[in-house]
């Protein structure tokens, strides 16, 4: 059996056009720019490997290169709280107690149940925090992934009752009603520790910056071209590896969110199975979506997005997201066929790159 597992990092490669290399229009853009006061033409950065990805912030502010020192602990410090199968994990350990007792949490992982609970509901299980029965079976993106049995998804499909997540507000505790119950927050986890890097930068007085997770990127404040310049940020190529980009956006203090088929599968016998699963199936999901893009002010909520409108596909998708997000989320669907579909807000300011084989939907 010829079995190979293929990671690849989701790259939304979000970075000011003056500091990017590739193309020569680039490059003119980096001669011919100039710098807003009190920010760097080249930032201070760092780069780590944390979340189970490269996270790399950028700081363009002047005397700021320490800001990120702070940063990078509490990001470290919640992953370690969040991540399910390590140790010290708080979210490990509301699992271990599935179907035994409620487990006390701190204040910040009780707040982040509560909220992927919400999305749950919201979202009626399209979005579901207690999808880990189901990923834990399959494993896409890690070394002993593989295809479970027709049996093995059909029993893990009994919990995933996100309605049987206890929570208790006064105690802040967590209590799984059903043995085998799991809750992996991989799909919003992410977004909720960028939106905490960029409070801590914010704090130590940082104006400029770019936040980069992986499929999360966060952009604070204006771009170092200029006062009131936004940032220009590229949407990667779905059926692209190396980073390439479909097209541009301009925006600032804004996250841009990103999952897709792209970003970590499972191949077997000539198969791709992608990591987002339909929870009535157990199965990825199978639809006319090769990647979505949320553009939204917090990062909890792009990623969260993400996979509740990537379950959706692109119709309904594209309707949720004009009628039931708040002003200022935005989406680009980009289709398995290689049509990009956009809503209503950025229709007039997204800009398909002329090197694309991509298209603008009608």
């Amino acid at each position: 059996m010829n079995k190979k597992v293929v990671g690849i990092l989701t790259l939304l490669f979000m970075i000011p056009l003056m500091v990017a290399c590739g193309s020569q229009q680039e490059s003119q853009t980096s001669e011919t720019s100039t710098t807003a006061p009190g920010l760097r033409k080249e930032p201070y950065v760092q780069e780590q490997f944390l979340l189970g990805t490269y996270t790399r912030i950028r700081v363009y502010d002047e005397g700021k290169e320490a800001a990120m020192t702070p940063a990078f602990e509490r990001m470290k410090e919640l992953g370690d709280k969040i991540t399910i199968n390590e140790p010290d994990s708080e979210i490990d350990e509301i699992n271990e107690n599935a179907g035994i007792q409620p487990v006390k949490v701190s204040p910040e992982i009780y707040q982040l149940v509560k909220r992927a609970k919400e999305y749950s509901v919201e979202s009626e299980g399209a979005f579901n925090l207690v999808i880990g029965g189901i990923t834990q079976l399959w494993r896409i993106g890690f070394d002993d992934a593989r295809k479970p049995s027709d049996e093995e998804i059909q029993q893990a499909l009994t919990t995933l009752d996100y309605q049987k997540v206890q929570l208790d507000d006064e105690n802040e505790t967590v209590y799984l009603e059903e043995k085998g119950m799991i809750i992996d927050l991989g799909a919003i986890a992410k977004g909720y520790i960028a939106d905490e890097v960029a409070t801590i930068l914010r704090n130590e007085g940082v104006t400029s910056a770019i936040i980069d997770l992986g499929g999360n990127i966060l952009v604070l404040g204006h771009s170092n071209r200029g006062v009131d310049q936004p940032w220009k940020i590229g949407i990667q190529d779905p059926n692209d590896a190396r980073g390439s980009i479909i097209g541009m956006i301009e925006e600032t203090d804004k996250t841009v969110v990103t999952s897709g088929v792209y970003e970590r599968y499972l191949e077997l016998d000539g198969v791709k199975y992608h990591h987002i699963f339909d929870t009535q199936t157990g199965y990825p999901i199978e639809n006319d979506v090769a990647s979505v893009s949320i553009i939204t002010d917090h990062s909890i909520d792009g990623d969260a997005l993400t996979t509740l409108v990537f379950a959706k596909g692109i119709e309904e998708g594209l309707a949720f997201v004009e009628e039931n997000t708040p002003e200022g989320t935005d989406a680009i669907f980009i289709s398995r066929d290689g049509e990009v579909y956009v809503t209503s807000g950025i229709k007039d300011t997204f800009e398909l790159s002329a090197e694309s084989d991509y298209r603008m939907a009608e």
